[in-house]
């Protein structure tokens, strides 16, 4: 593609040299993967500065340079200088790849929790109908049944672009997102174009990046100035305070206040959950094999965004039945008397939900087992103990990703929480052990919560990282 072509009709930029004639290959921004023909975008990061590795891009081969201030070079290059490279980098992505997302339906999800299981929902009820699907998230990224590794839940805007690319080559008609306030605030998503935008609700999360709710929920409402409808849950108080930055059409989900999409007559058991769906004066009975009341929420933010493409009820419905979501309330088959589940909660309201879902239909002691990750926002910690201490019969805490961090020092800040509560608790340290010293001491007809890791299969520590998947060590614990 010519350069000229790539940047006509974007403002704000600069060029040193001539566009007439560059031909562009491809568009890196990491250096290691720049070759002949390349146009390389210098990203000012928060480890790493694209615009220290100019030279050796230059030296690969580097038809142009994308900078957003001024830089000494070695050699005759395009050079383009934008205030905000981030965002163009999204920009020339899209127009290099064709802006794939002008020919795909495309739905995101966004909000605190609830992001990934909404995500694959969506996914299961419009597979259902017969559409070809692809799903970008925090487990992994599908293309029809095609699974690809994700290494965060919003890639950054190149590899999006390019992901949307290869989706509409194999004939994917829809793809369903999880939209992270970090892809929203950093321009990853900036060049999509958005047909729904979903709004789950909003806590305590990412304080470590966004320092204030207000930013956080600033970031959040970026989405719904992207989309042409939005599915906003009314319940939540940062929902109905969206409601008036929308210019959209907007559809609402809610159980307490009167909603557009509203459920009844809910029931919780060990299996599922299941409510009467009202849409108009419309009553359809909706079961989802996933227990408690969140569960409920992220599936009428479904329906609300399915609904908006024709979907019929019969295939909400049968794609709701169907519906696996790895790592989210997953059981661990025991053939035991007590029970055992993963879920990736890892946040205060994520725990608080998971619990009060398992509480409600627990016969024995809920025993949750659970840490905080490191190098993320440590306020958190003392109330996921101090919920933990409320809410479960018996508390293990233990590692989940201590990062950079000693697994210690997280421990005794969630510790210093659940001390408040004086319930029941012990510090293992090692997660495994954690896991292994549960199952071993498990009673008759507990049940026994898992959280904070979910489907990750992997385990993060300040010089290395180790296999370890929840999952598989606690059916490892169960042979013992």
């Amino acid at each position: 593609m010519l350069l000229q072509n790539l940047l006509e009709g974007i403002q704000e930029f600069q060029t040193t040299g001539q566009l007439r004639d560059v031909q562009i290959d491809n568009i890196q921004y990491d250096s290691r993967k720049v070759s002949a023909g390349c146009l390389f975008v210098c990203i000012e990061g928060f480890k790493v500065d694209g615009h220290n590795f100019i030279n050796e891009a230059i030296a690969k081969g580097a038809a142009a340079v994308v900078v957003s201030k001024d830089v000494s070079i070695d050699g005759e290059v395009v050079l383009i200088k934008h205030p905000n490279t981030r965002k163009l980098l999204a920009e020339l992505s899209g127009r290099f790849y064709g802006n794939p997302t002008q020919k795909l339906n495309l739905i995101g999800v966004t909000g605190t929790k609830g992001k990934t299981t909404t995500t694959f929902m969506i996914k299961s009820i419009l597979e259902h109908s017969g559409h070809k699907v692809g799903l970008i998230g925090t487990i992994a990224n599908y293309i029809g049944d095609k699974i690809i590794p994700a290494d965060r839940t919003t890639p950054e805007s190149l590899e999006l672009q390019q992901m949307f690319s290869d989706m509409l080559d194999q004939g994917v008609d829809t793809v369903v997102m999880e939209v992270s306030s970090h892809s929203l605030d950093l321009y990853r998503v900036y060049a999509c174009d958005f047909d729904v935008g979903v709004f789950t609700n909003l806590s305590q999360d990412h304080l470590d990046f966004h320092l204030n709710f207000d930013n956080y929920f600033a970031a959040k409402a970026k989405l719904f100035g992207m989309c042409r409808m939005a599915a906003i849950n009314i319940d939540d108080s940062y929902g109905q305070k969206l409601l008036n930055k929308c210019n959209c059409e907007i559809s609402t989900i809610g159980i307490n206040n009167d909603a557009d999409f509203s459920a009844y007559d809910i029931e919780i058991i060990p299996q599922g959950t299941s409510f009467n769906c009202k849409y108009g004066d419309k009553y359809y009975k909706v079961s989802i094999p996933i227990p408690g009341k969140f569960s409920v929420y992220n599936a009428l933010a479904a329906i609300s965004s399915c609904s908006a493409y024709g979907v019929s009820k019969e295939n909400i419905i049968g794609g709701l039945e169907n519906l696996k979501v790895p790592g989210r309330a997953e059981t661990v088959q025991t053939d035991r008397n007590f029970s055992v589940m993963v879920d990736y909660a890892h946040s205060p309201d994520s725990l608080e939900n998971i619990l009060q879902a398992v509480r409600v239909y627990a016969k024995g002691r809920v025993v949750v087992i659970f840490g905080c990750g490191g190098d993320r926002d440590r306020t958190k910690r003392p109330i996921m103990g101090e919920i933990a201490g409320k809410l479960a019969g018996f508390t293990i805490i233990t590692s989940d990703n201590p990062r950079s961090e000693e697994p210690e020092a997280i421990i005794k800040e969630i510790e210093e929480g659940i001390k408040r509560t004086g319930s029941e608790y012990i510090i293992i340290s090692d997660r495994r052990s954690a896991i292994e010293y549960c199952i071993k001491n498990a009673k008759e007809n507990d049940i026994i919560l898992i959280a904070g890791k979910g489907h990750e299969t992997y385990q993060i520590f300040k010089d290395r990282t180790i296999h370890f998947d929840d999952r598989e060590v606690a059916r490892e614990a169960l042979r013992i």
